[in-house]
């Protein structure tokens, strides 16, 4: 039983992962087919074909692997004399189809984030309702009824933001930014109390509550929005902490890594309930479509980003960079993805063998 738990929950982790990359390719065939693109095959999962129709000029597909999917479009990296070739639909059509997968992993993100709130008692809000006593926040020179804006210049929207910003932060020297009565007061930079964790690091211990809201569809809806953006704030502030070398390879986590913290997840929950085990799955689940949809539009060859600055430069100039050209950019930029693929798994391994 101990062993099948684990095994049970990590084919559960490799589904749900297939699961977003597939509503990512979901993504560019709706808007594929919604712009008169001709969609050779859609398939659901990748390697050998298990089974399989055609309708409309469309071969839809199941295969082995549940580790995705993909959408084959006419003419996506060839010429073609198609009607429905998508080199032959104007520039700002073929930009709807690539940035498709990448909203869609978002919007995804945001129906997930739904029903996760929806399942909450309460709301945390930023607004301070009591400090705990010898609060170092209090000492800093904050008062019941701020609302905390701003930690080390980093924009705090949600509790969310407040969670992602005070874990960032330098406890020995922390800037902080509060609303009160309608202005904004700065409280200078200031210690923040803290904890030591067993790996010897140091964690911001928070010494203050905050006021709970209420929970509505209006604001189960408001928080949809404002905790998906957060999610994607968190992605981008991550990915700019690596060029910074803020962050390293070894904070990288691939599909192995992603599988083990579904995992952990889970089974936390269900030491509380089979309930609490689905919405931390939802909740990582939301992270990492989020990610996805973030990362796949980055500016970057062989990523849905790097064929959109090629879309970009040609709707500027009026001319296509030959499709060769661009092919030999987006096959380097491959390999260098799968070197990257490979030392992150190698990393994932490391650490499940040195737990």
């Amino acid at each position: 039983m101990h062993i099948l738990v684990p095994a049970a929950l990590a084919v559960i982790a490799v589904l749900l992962f297939g699961f977003v990359i597939f509503f990512h390719e979901l993504g560019h065939f709706l808007l594929a087919k919604a712009m008169g693109v001709k969609v050779n095959e859609f398939s659901l999962g990748m390697g050998p074909k298990l089974w399989g129709f055609a309708r409309r000029d469309t071969q839809y597909s199941l295969r082995l692997l549940p580790i995705g999917g993909y959408c084959a479009m006419e003419g996506e990296e060839e010429d073609s004399g198609n009607q429905g070739s998508f080199s032959g639909k104007p520039v700002w059509k073929r930009i709807l189809v690539v940035v498709a997968g990448g909203l869609f992993n978002v919007v995804l993100g945001f129906v997930l984030m739904v029903i996760v709130l929806s399942q909450q008692e309460v709301f945390a809000t930023t607004t301070i309702s009591q400090f705990a006593e010898g609060s170092a926040l209090e000492q800093a020179g904050a008062q019941v009824g701020d609302t905390i804006k701003e930690i080390d210049g980093y924009a705090v929207l949600s509790e969310r933001d407040l969670t992602f910003a005070l874990a960032l932060a330098d406890p020995e020297a922390v800037s902080m930014e509060v609303e009160r009565q309608g202005r904004r007061v700065d409280l200078g930079t200031f210690p923040l109390h803290t904890q030591t964790l067993e790996d010897g690091s140091q964690m911001v211990t928070l010494d203050f509550y905050v006021q709970p809201e209420e929970v509505t569809v209006l604001s189960v809806l408001r928080r949809g929005v404002t905790d998906t953006l957060s999610m994607a704030r968190m992605v981008w502030e991550t990915l700019s902490g690596m060029v910074t070398g803020r962050f390293g390879l070894n904070d990288l986590a691939g599909p192995i890594g992603t599988a083990q913290a579904i995992t952990q997840a889970a089974s936390a929950g269900l030491s509380q309930s089979f309930g609490q085990a689905v919405l931390n799955i939802l909740t990582i689940m939301v992270m990492l479509t989020v990610n996805l949809g973030i990362v796949n539009l980055l500016p970057l060859p062989a990523l849905d980003g790097g064929r959109l600055l090629f879309l970009v430069w040609e709707g500027i100039t009026r001319r296509p960079v030959p499709q060769k050209y661009e092919g030999y950019v987006h096959a380097a930029g491959f390999v260098l993805l799968l070197g990257l693929m490979v030392v992150v798994a190698f990393n994932d391994i490391a650490r499940l063998v040195t737990g």
